[in-house]
C-alpha cells in the first residue's frame, strides 16, 4: 500500500534512455526554508517573485504538494532518500544545542541519497546551503554522494556572522570550517553559479537548500548580530518582521533569477530540469494562504506547500496541476529524468512525476501520511486528536480547503478506514526504521 511504484515510470525512463545517456540531463532541486503556501505571487501571495512566478510558467505548478514533513531535519531527510523520514531514521529535528538527546543524531551511512546515486552515475554534485542531518563530520554532506559541500550543518545560523543558535560558528567548505563574508542568501547564489560555469561540460546534480525565509529575521542590508559564545535574540533584533520576511523571499527570488540566467547564458537551460519547493509551511510571520495551521502543524498550512518543475525540452510550460504529491516523490523524479535505476535495497516511497509533468496523466490513487498523525487519500484527509479510540477529525479538503468541519460522525466507515490505514503505516516503517547511535555510543 505504501510502496507503490508507477508502470508508467518505469516505462518511461526505458523510452528515454538513449537519449538521456548521449545527452544526460543537469538536474537542480532549489528549497525555501519555512515558506508559505501564500506568500509567492505566484500562488496569489503577498511577496512580489516575478523570478518564480516566470520558472512557474516555464512549467508546471502544483497546487496539492506537500513537505514529507511540517519541520526542517524531517523532511530533508525524505527529500534526499525518497523515503518516509521515519523509516529513514530522521523523524525529528536534529538541534544543534549539544544538550539534547538528538544533536549526535544524523543521516546513517546505509541510507541512500540522490547524491550518491547521481554520483555513482557520473555526475559532477554539489549541496549549498542548509544541511540539518547531523552535526558529526561523519554525516557531513560530502559523505553522503556530494563532490563539494559550502553551507552550514545547523538548523539556521545569523545571515551575516554564521553562527547558529547554539553560539557555534558554523560554515563550512567541504567538512572543514570556512570563513568568507557575506549575506547568506548571495554565498549560496554564488557557490551554485559558480559550480555551474565549472560543471557546464558534464552533468551535474545541485542541490540549493536556501535560509530564507527562517529566523533570524534579517534582509540583505543588515547587519550580524550572533557572535561566537555570544548572548542574541534567535530571531534577531527587527520588530517589523513581515518587513524582514518580504526581503528575504525578495532576495530569494534574485537568486532563483541569477541561477536560471546563469543557465541560459551558458546554454543549459533546456536541458536542465529544476525542481522548486519549501520544507514545509510557514510561520505565522508568513502566509500559508486558505490553509489551516503552520509550520510544526499537521493541519494543511504545515506541509502544503509551493513547488514548480521546469525543464523546457521535456514538460510544456503554462501547467497548473491539482495532482496530490510529497517531497518524496522529487527523488524518483530525478532520477526517471535522468535514466538512473531506483535502489533495490531502499526502494522509495515517493513516485515518478514525470508522468503527470510532461504527459498530464493520472497518478494512482495512494494514501500520504505525516508523522503518523495525518492521512491523506484523495480528497478526504484524517487527524489524530488525541490518544482516545474516537480521537479523530475527517475533512472533505474539495469541499473545505480550510480544515474547518469535522465530517468524521457523517462518515464512520471512511474514518474507520483510514484510521486503519494509519496503524498500518506505522507499523509498516517502524519494522525497518533506520536505527540511531545512543547517547553512550561515539557516532
Amino acid at each position: 500500500m505504501f510502496r507503490l511504484v508507477l508502470c508508467t515510470s518505469l516505462l518511461l525512463a526505458a523510452t528515454l534512455c538513449s537519449e538521456l545517456l548521449s545527452n544526460p540531463p543537469n538536474i537542480m532541486v532549489i528549497m525555501a526554508d519555512d515558506l508559505g503556501y501564500g506568500d509567492l505571487s505566484c500562488y496569489d501571495g503577498w511577496i512580489p517573485t516575478p523570478n518564480l512566478d516566470r520558472l512557474a510558467m516555464d512549467g508546471v505548478r502544483m497546487t496539492d504538494f506537500h513537505s514529507s514533513g511540517n519541520v526542517c531535519s524531517p523532511t530533508r531527510a525524505g527529500l534526499l532518500t525518497g523515503r518516509y523520514q521515519q523509516r529513514a531514521g530522521i523523524p525529528g529535528v536534529i538541534y544543534a544545542d549539544a544538550s539534547k538527546p538528538v544533536h549526535h543524531h544524523g543521516l546513517q551511512p546505509e541510507e541512500i541519497t540522490f547524491a550518491e546515486m547521481f554520483q555513482d552515475a557520473d555526475y559532477a554534485t554539489a549541496i549549498f546551503g542548509k544541511w540539518h542531518l547531523g552535526y558529526s563530520p561523519q554525516y557531513n554532506p560530502i559523505r553522503h554522494g556530494s563532490d563539494q559541500f559550502v553551507g552550514y550543518v545547523s538548523g539556521n545560523v545569523d545571515f551575516f556572522s554564521h553562527v547558529d543558535q547554539a553560539g557555534n560558528f558554523d560554515w563550512w567548505k567541504q567538512d572543514q570550517p570556512f570563513h568568507e563574508d557575506g549575506y547568506t542568501t548571495k554565498l549560496i547564489t554564488r557557490h551554485a553559479t559558480e559550480f555551474i560555469e565549472a560543471n557546464r561540460d558534464r552533468p551535474f546534480c545541485l542541490y540549493v537548500p536556501h535560509e530564507t525565509p527562517h529566523y533570524p529575521y534579517q534582509g540583505p542590508n543588515d547587519r550580524a548580530e550572533r557572535t561566537v559564545g555570544g548572548t542574541f535574540q534567535n530571531r534577531g533584533h527587527r520588530q517589523d518582521i513581515r518587513t524582514a520576511y518580504r526581503e528575504m523571499v525578495i532576495e530569494l527570488d534574485h537568486s532563483v533569477g541569477q541561477i536560471r540566467e546563469t543557465l541560459r547564458r551558458l546554454n543549459l537551460t533546456k536541458n536542465t530540469l529544476v525542481i522548486f519547493l519549501s520544507d514545509n509551511g510557514a510561520t505565522k510571520h508568513g502566509s500559508n494562504g486558505p490553509l489551516r495551521g503552520f509550520k510544526g502543524s499537521n493541519w494543511e498550512g504545515g506541509h502544503r506547500v509551493p513547488c514548480m518543475a521546469a525543464w523546457p525540452s521535456q514538460i510544456p510550460g503554462g501547467q497548473v496541476t491539482d495532482t496530490l504529491s510529497i517531497s518524496l516523490d522529487v527523488m524518483p523524479t530525478m532520477l526517471a529524468a535522468a535514466g538512473i535505476e531506483q535502489s533495490d535495497v531502499r526502494p522509495p516511497d515517493g513516485v515518478n512525476l514525470l508522468p503527470v509533468w510532461k504527459d498530464q496523466k493520472t497518478l494512482p490513487a495512494r494514501p500520504l501520511v505525516w508523522n503518523g498523525q495525518a492521512i491523506r487519500d484523495a480528497e478526504w484527509k484524517l487527524m489524530v486528536t488525541g490518544n482516545g479510540p474516537d480521537s479523530f477529525s475527517l475533512y472533505n479538503l474539495k469541499n473545505d480547503l480550510g480544515e474547518t468541519n469535522d465530517v468524521s460522525a457523517q462518515h464512520p466507515e471512511r474514518t474507520r478506514q483510514m484510521r486503519d490505514a494509519l496503524v498500518e503505516w506505522k507499523k509498516d516503517v517502524a519494522k525497518n526504521a533506520t536505527g540511531q547511535p545512543r547517547l553512550t555510543e561515539s557516532p
